[in-house]
């Protein structure tokens, strides 16, 4: 991971010159597109992300330093009070993309944009861009320049989804609950004359078992083209009913949780407009695997890789990288709360399904929860570790800005992983789990809360206390509203008690 992508926007623009200069290229190009039309989009606390249009005439080079007036903060879950919500969005220039759709309306400029207060035009502090950048200055004031992240997106794409309750949600609230998943991968759908992928034999399927093969490279092109985002891979995955996983190239933080919130919106609106429904539920199908978004990291100093160790006999990771990884096992429980932040969540890390449920570090071990990638030796360039506990229905933001953080507090604190292990953790015994010091993930939301609540000082450099104060109190009503409702299985469970 020695070079950055060269696209426009590799870094983010810290100095209202560059802001402007960065403007004017902005500007000129909608002009020389002729756009009449200006797309921005913000994320919020819960990962959402949300947008709003405005006529191309009214941005200048004062928009990308003042910002814009056009976001009501109490409409948004998570952000401010309703005697409080004036709030200003500021476009990054260095994010200027052109939508690949939209020309029969003038065509539509894209910019990601920062949220500032009303007035005062602070940083907002519940803004998770924000956020992210603020763990990036973190890592910075901590001697680690640069640091690079390459998320690997899975998802599914249904043909369709149909739920109860339904439209009738008074009646059906109190009446029933179900929901059917239509596929034309999946075996359920047989009878149908379809069906060709088996539960967990969908990993790299060719066509035409893979029927979404596609898409995928449609979505792919998009990103491309439109975007400027260099791609790795698109692949069919291991689970049936279409899931798949789209790589981007590794990028600096900022921008690469930019990438995985572009892929995530034409992703959705490609399989919208093939009449079909994408989804980044971490566990949709019983019995089979759900989808995660391992976390590929490294961080540099001065053009070096911190993380590599040539001399080391293991696998060439460095005393640093050790640190790092000590970090993120010792938060690993706390951390659930926001790379694993649904009810559903804890329904894919469950034994069996390739999942991380158990927190321990190893080599080329996609049963431990931290893997150390170890394809080539003598590859600085490329010394990695991956974090595999994270789902897809997590804040890309928020994600990459606590691993960050967890990782500097054990190197800060020198916490010492223990020692890899090397075998399938999933058969070991608890009492040989215990010996080796292999501990487990939350069950639940709820559990994963109660982590954060004992365990939430190493990220305090970046995410101020009201932040996870929100964040909490929001996680909570979701796994409240979840223990409120009986389930489908209890009723066939213990209907005849």
């Amino acid at each position: 991971m020695a070079e950055a992508s060269e696209r426009m926007g590799a870094t983010v623009p810290t100095e209202a010159t560059k802001g402007e200069s960065r403007g004017a290229a902005a500007l000129a190009k909608i002009q020389e597109h002729k756009l009449r039309w200006v797309e921005l989009f913000y994320t919020d606390l819960l990962g959402g992300y949300n947008h709003v249009h405005v006529p191309a005439h009214t941005l200048d080079e004062d928009s990308f330093t003042t910002g814009i007036p056009k976001l009501d903060g109490s409409s948004v879950k998570g952000f401010r009070e309703i005697y409080e919500s004036d709030m200003i969005l500021r476009p990054d220039p260095a994010t200027f993309g052109i939508m690949p759709w939209g020309a029969e309306y003038g065509g539509t400029a894209r910019f990601i944009c920062d949220i500032h207060l009303g007035v005062t035009r602070e940083p907002y502090s519940h803004d998770p861009r924000g956020i992210a950048y603020r763990a990036q200055q973190v890592l910075a004031k901590a001697g680690f320049d640069r640091s690079y992240w390459g998320p690997e997106i899975e998802f599914f794409v249904f043909d369709r989804v149909r739920l109860l309750p339904s439209a009738n949600a008074v009646r059906d609230a109190w009446g029933g609950a179900g929901y059917e998943i239509v596929s034309e991968e999946a075996p359920w759908n047989l009878a149908d004359g379809h069906g060709s992928v088996r539960f967990k034999e969908g990993y790299h399927r060719s066509g035409p078992s893979d029927a979404l093969e596609g898409m995928r490279s449609e979505v792919s092109n998009i990103l491309t083209d439109s975007f400027h985002i260099r791609m790795d891979a698109h692949h069919h995955e291991v689970a049936t009913a279409g899931q798949g996983e789209i790589n981007i190239r590794f990028d600096d933080m900022i921008p690469a949780a930019d990438h995985v919130q572009d892929v995530r919106f034409i992703l959705k609106s490609v399989a919208g407009r093939h009449g079909k429904v994408a989804s980044f539920m971490p566990k949709p199908v019983f019995g089979d695997n759900g989808i995660g978004m391992h976390m590929n990291q490294s961080i540099w100093s001065a053009g070096v890789n911190a993380f590599y160790d040539a001399n080391d006999p293991y696998a060439e990771v460095s005393q640093v990288c050790r640190y790092y990884v000590g970090g993120l096992l010792e938060h690993a429980r706390a951390l659930c709360a926001i790379t694993n932040p649904t009810t559903n969540s804890y329904r894919r890390l469950v034994p069996g399904y390739e999942a991380p449920v158990f927190i321990a570090w190893s080599r080329a071990n996609r049963s431990a929860n931290v893997r150390i990638p170890y394809y080539l030796k003598g590859r600085p360039e490329a010394k990695r570790i991956e974090y595999r506990t994270p789902d897809s229905a997590a804040n890309i933001y928020l994600t990459e800005a606590a691993l960050a953080l967890a990782g500097l507090d054990g190197i800060r604190r020198k916490i010492e992983p223990p020692p890899p292990v090397d075998t399938n953790i999933y058969k070991l015994s608890p009492a040989k789990r215990r010996e080796l010091g292999v501990r487990e993930l939350p069950g639940s939301l709820g559990e994963s809360l109660a982590c954060l609540d004992s365990d939430s000082e190493f990220l305090k450099p970046a995410f101020e206390a009201s932040v996870l104060d929100v964040y909490r109190e929001l996680k909570h009503e979701e796994q409240l509203q979840l223990n409120l409702r009986p389930h489908p299985w209890e009723f066939y469970q213990y209907l005849d008690v």
